[in-house]
């Protein structure tokens, strides 16, 4: 049987999905722009990152992955990994806690703990577009660190695409981590 689909007045983007996406980033399509990720269906290309960014994200890969082996944890920290989140959602966030670091393709959410965002010229979007979209995915906790206001916006409690609860820590104290018990990460080289 064919299907109608009903008469559209204006023009509708189309949504891509994870798979279709990852089709054609293994094809090359992405190439002549570097970087991509998929938001909401919809591909995001992604800036270029600079010495800041740089040394913020490097710096608190060093010391989440102290922390977490100072707990004995079994996640592992990963460095702009793909997620697969949901059908139309595959960010790479700056850096990702998961239980299952290896394999193929993306990161599986039920597997992600924590997730970094490093904002220097994206707080604004990270704060919004991209919190809404790991509450929604039921991500733990997300963090964002904003390497211009030298602090790190710290959210959990994913609820109805919203992080129920949030506190800002500012570069150079020490952040607990709340839902991972037990990871302390210290911001001091930040």
């Amino acid at each position: 049987m064919t299907e109608v689909l009903p008469l559209n007045v204006v023009p509708l983007p189309v949504r891509l999905r994870a798979a279709d996406y990852m089709l054609l980033d293994e094809t090359g399509a992405f190439q002549p722009y570097r970087k991509t990720e998929l938001l909401d269906g919809e591909i995001v290309y992604m800036n270029a990152q600079h010495r800041p960014h740089g040394r913020v994200k490097m710096a608190l890969y060093r010391a989440l992955s102290e922390g977490l082996r100072a707990i004995g944890s079994a996640y592992s920290v990963a460095v702009e990994v793909s997620v697969a989140l949901s059908e139309h959602d595959a960010p790479e966030p700056d850096l990702t806690l998961t239980s299952e670091p290896d394999g193929d393709g993306f990161i599986p959410a039920r597997s992600v703990g924590l997730i970094v965002e490093i904002a220097d010229a994206t707080l604004r979007s990270d704060m919004t577009r991209k919190a809404a979209i790991y509450a929604r995915a039921g991500i733990p906790e997300y963090w964002v660190a904003d390497v211009n206001g030298r602090v790190i916006h710290q959210m959990w409690h994913p609820h109805a695409g919203a992080y129920a609860d949030r506190r800002t820590i500012s570069f150079g104290d020490g952040l607990d981590s709340a839902t991972i018990s037990g990871l302390v990460v210290q911001t001091t080289a930040l």
